[in-house]
């Protein structure tokens, strides 16, 4: 249920369906004043205006810079009661949660348990009983995505007829390396970039085995519940919550709500529910070293490898100084997520839309255009309005 990121805009105007006129729900103004210029979220509000237009079931987002919020929610929660979206909604926030796992992975460097460059293999079972690497594999290259590892679902997502078993079954981190041994792992792919899901999930089975607790549990331990992310769940009943905006899609003309499929939250690599305040939250205090050393964020935004990625992290460039932006993408056919922070923990900036009811990639090629070229706008979006606030 994943999907990968090529940006380009493709037209759909004539998605609108059934969503009529868009919902609006608007937070107290933000407390900073811009005299007569328009306001720096101008390009965001209009962005997320278009996206309901088009027909999206909602779209959420939060702004912070010093001094001042700006939040906004367009469209519905469901398509069947149709109760307005909120800013404060949960929605899945898919690879955003790497950044998550990156924390709990950079504290067992920190105290010991293992290095940064220390091969894996020895330590996980996995990597002996089901996976078979070509040579060592780091701890690093893991993060960094530098490993040569494909991502499962190359072995388990291949065609339309595929989709009815996807949206229902539960795939275990052990299931989705058995699925990952099924493709091949060249000697020749280690140590350049290949974004896999396959590689946060052997990292959240060496949390695991280094913590000696579930996955789920270390992660709450290490930012979750120690900054207090009280509407960030990785618990597969937090999907009930009334509060949770829901995701369609379409098979064979059929709409689905698919805002309950297992096997999706708990996922080191993808499995986190959230609101656009408290993954603001999560960047912030990140960056204001409040989760991780100093010497694990340097070694977490470091680049030269691979000038987008560091280790959990993305990176893009900022029009107000020479300095970077730190953050996250995430997708599934029903949420996108951009997330962007400035590396002094002053600024961020999250929206995560929820696209129209239609059909999957593995049904309709067109989608990945047009949910890849959602995401380009979207990031666009927090950029021009994170540059229009900055000094």
């Amino acid at each position: 249920m994943k999907t990968s990121s090529v940006p380009r805009l493709a037209a759909f105007a004539a998605a609108v369906l059934t969503l009529g006129a868009c919902t609006y729900s608007a937070p107290a103004p933000a407390p900073a004043s811009f005299g007569t210029a328009p306001p720096p979220t101008r390009s965001i509000d209009n962005t997320m205006r278009a996206f309901v237009d088009q027909g999206s079931v909602a779209v959420v987002a939060e702004v912070r810079w010093p001094g001042g919020m700006w939040s906004r929610a367009y469209g519905v929660r469901n398509l069947e009661a149709r109760e307005p979206a909120t800013p404060e909604d949960q929605v899945f926030v898919a690879s955003v949660t790497k950044s998550m796992t990156a924390v709990s992975v950079m504290k067992l460097v920190e105290d010991g348990l293992i290095g940064l460059d220390d091969p894996v293999n020895a330590v996980l079972d996995s990597f002996t009983t089901v996976l078979k690497p070509p040579g060592p594999i780091t701890v690093r290259q893991l993060l960094g995505h530098t490993s040569g590892m494909r991502s499962f679902q190359e072995a388990n997502e291949k065609t339309s007829d595929d989709v009815p078993r996807l949206i229902k079954e539960n795939i275990s981190t052990q299931r989705a390396l058995e699925l990952t041994a099924q493709l091949p792992w060249d000697a020749r792919d280690v140590g350049y970039f290949r974004y896999s899901d396959s590689n946060y999930i052997a990292l959240g089975q060496l949390v695991e085995k280094l913590r000696g607790r579930p996955f789920t549990d270390v992660l709450r331990g290490d930012g979750i519940d120690r900054l207090s992310l009280e509407d960030t769940s990785l618990n597969e009943a937090a999907t009930a919550d009334p509060g949770v905006i829901h995701g369609y899609i379409t098979h064979r003309d059929k709409r689905l709500d698919v805002t309950e499929a297992p096997g999706i939250l708990g996922s080191p690599a993808y499995g986190a529910i959230s609101t656009m305040s408290d993954i603001n939250d999560f960047y912030g205090a990140l960056f204001r070293g409040e989760l991780v050393s100093k010497e694990s964020l340097q070694e977490m935004t470091k680049t030269e490898a691979i000038p987008l990625f560091g280790l959990g992290l993305r990176k893009w460039s900022q029009g107000c100084d020479d300095d970077y932006r730190f953050g996250h993408t995430g997708g599934f056919w029903t949420y996108r997520t951009a997330s962007l922070a400035s590396t002094d923990g002053q600024y961020q900036a999250t929206m995560t839309l929820v696209p129209p009811p239609m059909p999957t990639p593995l049904e309709d090629p067109e989608t990945e255009d047009k949910i890849n070229g959602w995401d380009g706008q979207m990031v666009s979006a927090l950029q021009e309005t994170l540059n229009r606030l900055c000094p």
